[in-house]
């Protein structure tokens, strides 16, 4: 097998099990963060202050990631830019709205959602690591589903990415989508984003405390955690016994 055709073998089953990348993160970002408390190597060791600011910019960082997959699946039609794991599936080829920019925005907006946690570690090398290993499991997975658009759509596709970057937007090439924005189909599919990264951080907050034998909870972050379990409780209802999320 020559190395293009590995390439897309390793691609396809990293696609297909690309959910396993950010639990390891998860994990191993949690043992990078108990390590750096217990020896007391942490950035902000007990400078609660500025610890906050600097939660607050990781959460930026992860909410700037969420807000370009939120663009993307609210423009993006139906059986493109979805959660599919058995295959590729790609009815049409998206070149309109943020797909005239960047050719990969989901995977731009995952990197940046993981990069604000592994910030929020506090460890250089946790960091570097980190966009290291997701560079090297997401270029397999783009060089896969890159194969398979050339394959179904030709030179259509050739053309497209000829002027189209691969992962840094480039904001001139804008064109406007052909798509509506749909609120539903967001909901619908972005819900645990947004849960996910305020239980992360609430975790995080909480390891830090016990770990310093402080009771300085940052309370905000844990009441906004809340809301969003219970704003993912109810989608998650209606999304199972209602028809309100699914008329997309």
């Amino acid at each position: 097998m020559n190395l293009q055709e590995q390439f897309e073998t390793q691609g396809n089953w990293l696609f297909k099990y690309r959910g396993i990348l950010p639990l390891i993160i998860l994990f191993a970002g949690i043992g990078f963060l108990v390590h750096s408390e217990l020896d007391c190597s942490n950035f902000f060791y007990h400078r609660t202050f500025i610890m906050d600011y600097y939660t607050i910019g990781c959460l930026v960082i992860c909410h700037t990631g969420l807000a370009i997959r939120i663009y993307t699946v609210g423009h993006a039609p139906d059986n493109t830019s979805g959660r599919n794991t058995a295959g590729q599936v790609a009815d049409i080829l998206n070149q309109t709205g943020i797909y005239s920019i960047v050719r990969h925005p989901l995977y731009l907006g995952n990197f940046l959602m993981w990069l604000g946690i592994a910030f929020a570690v506090q460890n250089f090398w946790f960091v570097a690591v980190f966009v290291l290993l997701y560079w090297v499991y997401y270029e397999r997975i783009m060089y896969a589903e890159e194969r398979f658009l050339h394959r179904k759509f030709g030179k259509t596709f050739s053309d497209w990415a000829a002027r189209t970057p691969a992962v840094i937007p480039n904001f001139k090439l804008f064109v406007k989508p052909d798509t509506p924005f749909r609120w539903k189909k967001v909901l619908k599919q972005e819900k645990n984003g947004l849960t996910a990264l305020f239980i992360i951080f609430s975790t995080f907050d909480i390891i830090i405390q016990l770990l310093q034998k402080s009771y300085d909870y940052n309370y905000v972050l844990h009441v906004i955690c809340l809301i969003s379990i219970i704003l993912y409780c109810i989608l998650r209802y209606l999304k199972k016994k209602t028809q309100l999320l699914n008329d997309i």
